[in-house]
């Protein structure tokens, strides 16, 4: 039993200060591959046998403000006031879902960093609990600008495009830095479901969510 309670220590100093190195690391140093990356290449891979990872980093100051903006708008408005929890946008999907009974997503820009990062992608409350255990690292250790970036250089924007940059470079032709006010809102009005909506061949509902995009976004300036 004393080797038992040994081992299970020394396996939580080991994930406290290997998590902790982890997130200091990624302060600085860019976000080549994310765990969702490989998990997707796998099920693509095992699927059809067409699998790919398209995926470029480029600095924030390299990304377009409207992009910037739009998936503020769209995902996070308050992320510049919280701590990495919405607890107001918590509580109105749990009234929504006991009024409705339809799920809404409550996830802050941060939690779906520290997701995309550090985590798997299947919803259970293990990785619920992590995913908060990583969020209040990142917004310990990094400044909002740097979760921006890293979120905006990782997020899932289309079966094998991953960032703003590949995805600017596959629907638009152009760059990151180039993007327009109303492509910024088209990709931004994608994240939902990336695999499920595009961007180069917008449906009406995405061209929908486009519109309430860049009316938010006006707002927000």
């Amino acid at each position: 039993m004393r080797y038992v309670v040994r081992f299970l220590k020394w396996a939580v100093i080991l994930f406290f200060s290997s998590s902790i190195l982890g997130v200091l690391y990624y302060k600085w140093m860019p976000v080549e591959y994310t765990p969702l990356m490989l998990i997707r290449y796998a099920q693509q891979s095992g699927a059809d046998g067409h699998a790919s990872i398209k995926h470029r980093w480029v600095p924030l100051d390299s990304i377009s403000a409207h992009m910037q903006l739009a998936v503020i708008a769209s995902e996070d408005q308050n992320f510049r006031k919280h701590y990495g929890f919405d607890v107001g946008a918590i509580e109105q999907a749990i009234e929504e879902r006991e009024r409705t009974g339809r799920r809404r997503g409550a996830s802050t820009i941060s939690q779906q960093t520290a997701k995309n990062v550090f985590l798997w992608p299947n919803s259970d409350w293990v990785r619920k609990g992590f995913e908060a255990y990583f969020t209040v690292l990142i917004e310990i250790f990094w400044s909002k600008d740097r979760i921006l970036e890293v979120y905006l250089n990782s997020i899932e924007m289309g079966r094998g495009i991953y960032g703003v940059q590949a995805a600017a470079e596959e629907h638009f032709g152009t760059s990151a830095y180039k993007l327009k006010r109303g492509e910024s809102a088209l990709l931004a009005a994608c994240l939902p479901n990336p695999l499920k909506y595009n961007a180069g061949v917008p449906s009406s509902y995405v061209r929908s969510r486009q519109r309430w995009i860049l009316r938010q976004m006006k707002n927000l300036e």
